[in-house]
């Protein structure tokens, strides 16, 4: 992987996916299709807002990884805070130990009792924003809503990756001004394991932006939004939950910050 920069020509610029690194040129009509579900598109950025917004993105560490295993157990883990989105009461989320964890020997634990869709219980990353993120997590449970959260602002704007253990049900939500829509929802094969993994990339094409979600490694829903851009990450527990997530990561799909330092001349 190598350090890029998008250049000042409108509509051409550098665009590394994974660990791929395109040039798109003037290119028109590229779409973005759906998997899974509908794709839902609000043009809502200016290309100069998004350049201001990639700056801004991931101070203190391009690249983040939490085991929790260097936390203390019943305890908030450390450089996270929780938050509330609609009607519930505030719940823990705290580290317990678990020898079968992907990354032992912690874990965090968190237990839910609300109704599906009426309230999210949010674990936020302090101190980091990205505009177009690559988030990973391992989880675990028997019943419940669990998944990834970004583009938050607060407690009622933010964009969701959601499991529904109960239904085997995939979903990607957007939550603003505290009303809850669901951009896009399909059924899942969960693979017969005790962690399941779940990953989230909000990535951009030219004027589009879209959001992939991928459940034990195969993609399950792809759609298109552009609602929300820069915001915290973390992870989200719904309904009636009890839930165990391990080895959270979070990156941003594009930089303008060097990945290395200079070389010395």
């Amino acid at each position: 992987m190598v350090p890029f920069r998008v250049p000042s020509q409108r509509n051409r610029r550098v665009v590394m996916i994974g660990r791929n690194v395109f040039w798109i040129g003037l290119l028109i009509g590229w779409g973005v299709p759906a998997v899974g579900g509908q794709a839902w598109a609000v043009q809502w950025e200016t290309q100069e807002e998004k350049e201001f917004h990639l700056k801004q993105q991931a101070k203190g560490g391009l690249f983040q990884r939490w085991t929790f295993d260097q936390d203390h157990p019943n305890q908030t883990p450390a450089g996270f805070s929780a938050m509330v989105a609609g009607k519930g009461q505030p719940v823990a989320w705290i580290v317990q130990t678990s020898m079968d964890a992907p990354s032992p020997p912690n874990v965090v634990a968190v237990s839910t009792d609300c109704d599906a869709g009426s309230c999210y219980h949010l674990l936020i990353a302090k101190g980091l924003n990205y505009e177009y993120p690559d988030l990973s997590v391992r989880f675990q449970g028997s019943q419940g809503i669990g998944g990834i959260v970004f583009g938050v602002r607060d407690s009622e704007n933010f964009y969701a990756t959601l499991v529904d253990l109960a239904t085997s049900t995939a979903r990607v939500i957007r939550m603003t001004k505290g009303k809850e829509q669901v951009l896009a929802q399909t059924s899942v094969t969960l693979k017969n394991t005790d962690w399941h993994s779940l990953r989230t990339q909000r990535n951009t094409i030219i004027s589009k932006d879209f959001i992939e979600m991928f459940v034990d490694g195969v993609l399950v829903l792809s759609v298109e939004d552009q609602t929300l851009g820069l915001g915290q990450v973390g992870l989200v527990a719904g309904g009636k939950a009890s839930l165990f997530f391990d080895l959270f990561h979070a990156a941003p799909l594009f930089s303008h910050r060097p990945l290395s330092p200079p070389p010395a001349y």
